[in-house]
């Protein structure tokens, strides 16, 4: 049987797993007021549990946002970090990043479609000289980026 097959077979003798799983318990019993904030939250934590096995992952309610925030090591003994799952329709002022920010974590936004897709950005306190673009263009980013450099 494939796992596809396995899936929906789970599906469909238990249309609620979500609602029954004990990490969506948890995040529920936060209170918070945003349930797609709420689903967002239980999409990225079984990402980053089931998919990218990372570490010590927990939720954290902020009172201050009416977020639920996730807090985890990606590997045993890297440094804790902070993810703030956020569907893609929501937006965030700057008095909120500067909330989260202020957390001191090193801190990833994820941005959750309404497909379930997951898009993960660092963020951080200032500005970050990016890599070059990948694709055919990369050589010629990088001998732009050289030139900037010996100019200054």
């Amino acid at each position: 049987m494939s796992g596809a097959s396995n899936r929906a077979d789970v599906t469909e003798k238990h249309p609620n797993w979500i609602l029954q799983h004990p990490a969506y318990q948890h995040m529920k019993s936060l209170e918070l007021e945003d349930s797609a904030q709420l689903h967002a939250a239980f999409l990225v934590h079984m990402d980053l549990t089931e998919v990218r096995q990372w570490k010590e992952v927990s939720c954290v309610k902020s009172p201050e946002l009416q977020l639920i925030l996730l807090e985890g090591r990606e590997k045993e003994g890297a440094p804790m970090q902070t993810v703030l799952p956020l569907p893609a329709h929501r937006s965030l002022s700057h008095r909120s990043i500067r909330h989260v920010l202020d957390r001191g974590f090193p801190m990833l936004l994820c941005a959750v479609a309404s497909d379930s897709t997951l898009v993960y950005q660092r963020m951080t306190d200032g500005l970050v000289t990016p890599d070059p673009p990948a694709g055919p263009f990369q050589d010629l980013g990088r001998r732009q980026h050289r030139k900037r450099q010996k100019k200054h």
